[in-house]
């Protein structure tokens, strides 16, 4: 009889070569790669001990961009520094940037990292976890209750936020207190409500307000958040963003927001964000391509001007411009792998496969030599798991894969250009 861990075991090898046979990694197939990146790693390593040093309401936030090109172990990178996070007590979420998750857009972005959160032993949605693990006798509450309040009277987040927390802690009802949760993680939150819980418990007049102007509160549900997230006595919140690359297909203006944006979750700008950690993936073509002055679109020559002569963007222009620099100088390239990683990917990827199909995989040459795709990591691992395939199946000798060369497009979206047009 088989055991039950066994049988789970069994699973999860399984459903990792799945992730692998599709190329896109789940963290059980990271785990079981592992990552040969030692620079990433330890810089990675150093932010978290860093973020983790510091208590709430520190001043302090780190960043590091990843910079390779198609195939080449970002997304697997990213991946590995969840496992990371999420064994050292910190939330994490993964972002995607796409046409319903633009860079640009602080408020989709955190909507988006917030759905996406997780936390190691958890399953639930980020923010009814976090809600649910507050502890309001707590010295961490405590100070993050403190916190609230005097961000308030600083002027550096809207009242609504100290008023939502003492209704969530004093009130007692679950209805109003979900509606409180999703406020915290993106959503509206009806003013009447909000002020019906205060007159419950009164508080009412310690609370005065009006209701937030909607572009304000993205920045200010960031700062509240990662308060949050340290009370609730996690470490801090590692935010991995994916294909940055696609701020090429913005508009002028878009693309100027976003750098803006890059800046602002690398931790560059003047506003300070206590317990964040960012980390972006982006093509190692990108900057020569879209921001270099010898490049197709020269937004280093064009994107500042035009911010500044818009009066609605003027006050990113420089931001903006820290955005470019570092996508431009400051991005870790990943190193190719070598012969010996590959040797040893394919090694643990071949127990794995005998331990997940009970047969006895046989070793495949392996060397990491060749030009195109087929010098990659992924396309190592995908002929590896075919010619295994094929074998187990009796199938007969695997068929060669055909080499296709992906090309990032930078070409402008005009779906996303109309929008631009509708905003600025």
């Amino acid at each position: 009889m088989i055991s039950s861990d066994n049988s789970l075991a069994t699973t999860n090898h399984r459903l990792a070569l799945e992730a692998l046979r599709s190329g896109v990694p789940n963290r059980e197939a990271v785990r079981i790669l592992g990552c040969r990146q030692p620079r990433a790693t330890t810089t990675f390593t150093n932010m978290l001990d860093e973020t983790e040093s510091n208590g709430v309401g520190a001043r302090s936030s780190s960043g590091m961009l990843l910079s390779g090109g198609f195939g080449t172990g970002k997304s697997h990178m990213l991946a590995h520094f969840q496992n990371m996070a999420l064994s050292r007590g910190f939330v994490c979420s993964k972002v995607v940037i796409s046409k319903e998750t633009p860079l640009y857009d602080l408020g989709k972005v955190f909507k988006s990292a917030v759905e996406a959160g997780q936390v190691q032993g958890r399953m639930g949605r980020l923010i009814e976890e976090l809600g649910q693990a507050l502890d309001t006798n707590s010295q961490e509450y405590a100070a993050f209750f403190e916190w609230a309040n005097r961000a308030m009277n600083e002027g550096a987040i809207h009242p609504m936020f100290p008023a939502s927390l003492i209704v969530h802690e004093r009130y007692g009802d679950l209805e109003l207190n979900a509606k409180i949760e999703s406020f915290w993680g993106g959503d509206q939150l009806r003013v009447t409500e909000l002020r019906g819980g205060l007159r419950a418990i009164g508080q009412l007049s310690n609370y005065p307000f009006r209701a937030p102007k909607a572009a304000d509160l993205p920045p200010q549900r960031l700062r509240f958040l990662l308060e949050l997230i340290k009370a609730a006595g996690y470490k801090g919140w590692v935010v991995l963003i994916d294909e940055i690359e696609l701020i090429g297909s913005y508009s002028i203006l878009q693309r100027g927001r976003s750098y803006a944006e890059t800046a602002r979750w690398m931790g560059q700008v003047s506003e300070t964000y206590s317990g964040l950690v960012a980390v972006g993936a982006v093509t190692d073509d990108f900057a020569s391509y879209v921001i270099s002055p010898d490049g197709e679109k020269k937004d280093r020559d064009y994107i500042r001007v035009r911010l500044e002569n818009n009066l609605r963007w003027e006050h990113i222009a420089a931001s903006a411009e820290i955005g470019m620099r570092l996508l431009e100088n400051e991005c870790l390239a990943l190193a190719p792998p070598s012969d010996e990683d590959v040797n040893i990917a394919l090694d643990s990827l071949r127990q794995i496969y005998g331990e997940a199909y009970r047969w006895d995989a046989p070793k495949l040459q392996s060397g990491a030599g060749g030009g195109g795709i087929q010098a990659r990591m992924r396309y190592k691992i995908r002929a590896a798991i075919n010619e295994w395939d094929l074998l187990r199946l009796n199938l007969g000798n695997p068929d060669t894969m055909e080499e296709v060369k992906y090309q990032t497009d930078y070409e402008e979206n005009r779906d996303l250009e109309r929008e631009s047009r509708d905003e600025d």
